[in-house]
């Protein structure tokens, strides 16, 4: 059984965060984050899916790749360290030499996050001087892993964490273990699926076979992470990282077997839980937009047919004028790409309110507008779309579109 726990990146045995003011860019504000384990961890992570790839992704994923263990994360937002070439990538190198001094491990064990404009220098002195300070304040407490997750906020609005325990079964004569696994991320605009303009840092205590680690984290991303959308816009910086420390004593992971698959369930709950609040917290935002669909005739053509809908422009200008133009919805369906017939599919409207049908049958139906006008002011709106087609379903998530969007992106460097 999973259960959700009030927690973080410090929820699993074996990890510490810290953070502090550096004065990246912001002034009077936490903009670093330190993550340590106590013992070497296994790593998986996946990166952005843009050509132009910040240096921080390029660092992270040389590590991941190289398979070795890893030991900390040093995060710093107000500037994303992307478009800065050889430059950049020295800055990440420095950077975790002075982690790996300060903390008394190698170089090639420290992660480097980065987050905020594109194009200026990080300035080195300062991430130097916040490591120093974080290293000496490291704290596995409930506070500790909740300021961390503000300190890595750009155009958040609040910080974004999830936690989870859930028992692995018993296995060869060793009883049941109760596994934790927790994190945190920020995301708030340039966000588009295929990895969105996010960082996000999960740790669990679960011992993993690193393999394994990495399908499953591929796994969870797909139908979390990569359904959510707020501007179409896919960030040079995107980066998921996921630790394990192992320390919670069960018997490793080391095939897809029962075990395996409780702990990919609980991974992609917390993935998802971090996901929809990202969306929920896009720029400007007032609602937040799922869609689901179902009956559809693959998987992928779900995904598909879900992401064209909440990633719609105009169903997001619909959504936030509180208008039920059913034929948005419609029309991004017919966009999307996927084949279906437009005489058999159903798309109701959902809310506390109660449930608004908008199409069948090949046509708009006479609805209640006064039910329809309560359901678009409910903070979460939702949109089933039935296909008729098969047994398939996706939902996405995203959010509306609305004049603060605009003003937030047209001074976003002032």
């Amino acid at each position: 059984m999973i259960q959700r726990i009030d927690g973080g990146i410090t929820s699993a045995k074996g990890f510490k965060t810290a953070s502090c003011e550096a004065g990246i860019k912001y002034p009077n504000r936490r903009d670093m984050a330190l993550v340590w384990a106590d013992v070497p961890c296994a790593v998986a992570g996946t990166f952005t899916s843009n050509r132009v790839k910040a240096a921080p992704v390029q660092w992270d994923r040389k590590i991941v790749q190289d398979g070795g263990p890893v030991q900390a994360i040093v995060v710093n937002t107000g500037i994303a360290n992307a478009g800065t070439g050889s430059e950049g990538m020295r800055l990440c190198r420095e950077s975790a030499q002075c982690a790996g001094e300060v903390l008394g491990i190698l170089a090639e064990r420290v992660l480097i996050g980065s987050t905020g404009v594109i194009g200026p220098n990080v300035p080195l002195e300062r991430i130097q001087a916040g490591i120093r300070t974080m290293a000496g304040n490291l704290s596995d407490s409930r506070e500790a892993a909740a300021l961390a997750a503000r300190a890595i906020m750009t155009t958040d609005t609040v910080p974004k964490e999830a936690a989870v325990t859930f028992v692995l079964p018993a296995v060869g004569g060793e009883g049941a273990v109760t596994v934790t696994l927790g994190g945190m991320s920020k995301g708030s605009g340039m966000i588009h699926p295929n990895m969105c303009t996010m960082l996000a840092y999960l740790s669990t205590d679960c011992a993993i076979d690193q393999g394994l680690l990495r399908e499953a984290v591929s796994a969870a991303v797909t139908d979390t992470f990569n359904m959510i959308t707020v501007d179409g816009d896919t960030s040079t910086n995107d980066t998921l990282l996921v630790l394990s420390s192992g320390m919670a004593g069960n018997a490793p992971i080391t095939e897809k077997d029962e075990a395996y698959d409780v702990f990919l369930a609980a991974l992609t709950e917390v993935c998802r839980a971090l996901a929809i609040q990202m969306a929920r917290d896009g720029e400007g935002a007032t609602h937040l937009i799922e869609t689901r669909v179902i009956g559809a005739d693959t998987k992928e053509n779900a995904r598909t047919l879900a992401k064209s809908v909440v990633g719609s422009s105009l169903v997001k200008a619909m959504v936030y004028g509180k208008d039920a133009n059913c034929g948005r919805v419609l029309c991004a369906l017919g966009y999307a790409g996927p084949a279906f017939d437009p005489a058999k599919i159903e798309i109701e409207m959902i809310g506390d309110a109660g449930t608004v049908c908008f199409y069948r049958d090949g046509c708009v139906q006479l609805f209640d507008e006064a039910k329809a006008l309560e359901i678009l002011s409910e903070r979460d709106v939702r949109f089933v779309c039935d296909m008729k087609m098969g047994t398939e379903e996706a939902t996405a998530w995203g959010c509306d579109l609305t004049y603060d969007y605009v003003k937030i992106n047209g001074d976003y460097r002032t």
